[in-house]
């Protein structure tokens, strides 16, 4: 599926701070694109997903950077 923020989901990130919403963003589309590149490579889905988790890992982090940021 494409990447795109359905109506339920705009709705649960309304209130969050832009910073977030912003790194959210950029993560989806990076990891949409990642799994299309990677299952189009030839990759097995598992391994594909298993990567992808590892990069939203990465973006988590970023996001918990951010709030702690604001926070202090």
């Amino acid at each position: 599926m494409q990447a795109r923020v359905s109506r339920k989901i705009h709705e649960r990130i309304e209130g969050l701070p832009k910073a977030v919403r912003d790194i959210a963003r950029k993560g989806q589309l990076r990891m949409y694109q990642r799994y299309r590149h990677q299952l189009v490579a030839g990759k097995a889905k598992v391994v594909v997903t298993t990567a992808i988790a590892c990069k939203m890992v990465g973006f988590i982090w970023a996001i918990d950077r951010a709030v702690t940021a604001t926070l202090a």
